[in-house]
């Protein structure tokens, strides 16, 4: 049997935020919205996520 494990990351970026203020297309925010209501995260977090992965992820050519 597969034993089930919580595995907790580390924040990769630590210390003061700071206030971004960003223009997004209406229909993408909604799904922002989406995603934020069916994980019971909030909007900013899903954005931070996101950028998180976007980042770790991109590959610039």
């Amino acid at each position: 049997m597969d034993e089930k494990k919580l595995i907790i990351q580390a924040h990769k970026y630590s210390g003061e935020n700071t206030i971004v203020s960003v223009r997004l297309p209406k229909d993408m925010l909604a799904d922002i919205d989406a995603v934020a209501s069916k994980t019971g995260r909030t909007r900013s977090e899903i954005m931070l996520l996101s950028l998180e992965f976007a980042l770790k992820h991109m590959e610039i050519q």
